[in-house]
Order: C-alpha cells, then sequence, then structure tokens
C-alpha cells in the first residue's frame, strides 16, 4: 500500500513538474513576442522623436502667434459687440412666392400620355 501512494506521489509531482514547464513554456512564448513588439515600437518613437526635432521651432513660433492672437481676442469681440449692437434685422412679413426655376417650367409629355393636364 504505501509503495503505491509513493508511486503516486511521485506521478502526481511529475504532472505538476511537466504542466508547470507547459505554463512557463507558453508565458516565455508570449513574452518573447512582447519584446519583439516593445522593440518595434521604440524604434517607432525614436523616428517620431527625430521628425519632430525639425518642428520643434515652428510651435514655438505658433505658440508665440496664439498668445498675441488670444491677446487680441476681448478687443475683437468688443468691437464684434458693437457691431451687432447697431445692426438690427426685421424678417419680411409677407409671404413669398413659390420658387421657380430660372429657365421657366418644362413641359412634360408623360403627363399627355396618362391623360393628366396640370394647367
Amino acid at each position: 500500500m504505501t509503495t503505491t501512494l509513493i508511486v503516486l506521489t511521485v506521478v502526481d509531482i511529475a504532472l505538476l513538474v511537466a504542466g508547470l514547464a507547459v505554463y512557463l513554456f507558453w508565458v516565455g512564448t508570449l513574452l518573447a513576442r512582447i519584446a519583439t513588439n516593445l522593440e518595434d515600437c521604440a524604434e517607432t518613437v525614436r523616428r517620431i522623436n527625430t521628425h519632430a526635432e525639425a518642428i520643434v521651432p515652428g510651435v514655438s513660433h505658433i505658440n508665440r502667434t496664439g498668445a498675441v492672437v488670444a491677446g487680441a481676442l476681448p478687443l475683437l469681440y468688443g468691437m464684434a459687440e458693437d457691431i451687432v449692437t447697431g445692426a438690427t434685422f426685421t424678417p419680411p412679413t409677407e409671404a413669398r412666392p413659390a420658387a421657380r426655376p430660372a429657365s421657366g417650367t418644362r413641359r412634360s409629355r408623360l403627363h399627355d400620355a396618362v391623360g393628366f393636364a396640370p394647367y
């Protein structure tokens, strides 16, 4: 009886070790794939930084220009308020006629074919 328990214990431990080995192999494969993707990402980031170095002086100029425009906005807003205050719009009260095409109306022969007279 004890030899059977010893053999089953050894088999159980061997299966546990084998399961852990398979699991660790699978995790190692996933980590290797992640490492490869991270290397590609790092190269892409280096390339973006290289391209951005040429843009940085222009961005500071754009920021300075934006600050000037932002400083002028209150003045422009006040001028726009003065313009709007003096302008009043009164909508027309009479009903407008139906719109007609500039080329006039076309006569369709389809109406004649079915006996319809629109005029």
